[in-house]
């Protein structure tokens, strides 16, 4: 028999993966020498790679189980346990050490339950939203709260509204509130798709010029707004969602 050789392309997605863990790592090794700032830039940058990963995957017409799960450890390092990290060296200082384990913890439990949740209800045909606030996001609040209160006061944020962020934002992952995929964009084209990417540029030129300001407000709204739709439209969401748990 033919030993089946895979193609090149077969492995750019996971390219992407493997540098969304590898600056993970690299944020952890800045915490333990105490530079949590850059260490929250390495998240914003492997946030970059976990978008484009699994959208090369479907465009290269290459999606896999094994990609998914991939993904998810890599998810689990950069967006789960990086977070942790930064809450137990930056935010809880001062409290007993079993207080500041459990919310230093949130982020990688409810993290990692999110990821367990979101692998068993994937589909073929993704849909335009996540249930349930997906990891990269938290990661992002957690790491822009950081970078807002340090570019606009000189330090790294008050930890009591940080610790009650923490909390807000593990439940936010476990529930079941619709989140539209931020950005919406895909490597398609389209006038739809042309818009999102401009707005992406948007976004990318504002943190050129105005770096850590304009991250936290902006992605604070697109949180509250979700939410607030979800409350507006409660009941039709709960049943569409109750439909696809039990597909």
């Amino acid at each position: 028999m033919k030993k089946v050789r895979k193609k090149p392309k077969q492995f750019i997605p996971s390219i992407f993966t493997v540098m969304n863990m590898f600056l993970g790592f690299l944020a952890i090794g800045l915490l333990m020498k105490g530079d949590p700032i850059r260490a929250g830039w390495l998240v914003l940058f492997a946030c970059f790679f976990d978008v484009f990963d699994g959208k090369l995957a479907r465009l290269l017409g290459i999606p896999s189980r094994f990609g998914a799960e991939f993904d998810s450890f890599a998810d689990t390092i950069s967006f789960c346990t990086v977070p942790s990290l930064i809450i137990y060296s930056v935010y809880v200082q001062g409290l007993p050490p079993i207080v500041g384990g459990i919310f230093s913890f949130i982020p990688l439990l409810f993290g990692t339950i999110r990821l367990a949740k979101f692998n068993l209800m994937q589909e073929d045909d993704p849909k335009a939203y996540f249930i349930g606030l997906a990891t990269p996001m938290n990661a992002i609040m957690i790491v822009t709260f950081m970078m807002f209160n340090h570019q606009l006061w000189g330090n790294l944020g008050d930890p009591r509204i940080a610790l009650v962020m923490v909390v807000v934002l593990g439940f936010l992952m476990i529930s079941k509130i619709r989140f539209s995929k931020f950005p919406l964009l895909s490597l398609k084209k389209g006038r739809s798709n042309t818009i999102s990417l401009i707005g992406v540029g948007v976004v990318i030129l504002s943190v050129v010029l105005f770096r850590g300001l304009v991250l936290f407000p902006l992605f604070s709204l697109y949180i509250i707004w979700s939410v607030i739709q979800w409350m507006l439209d409660h009941d039709r969401f709960e049943e569409e969602t109750e439909v696809q748990t039990q597909l």
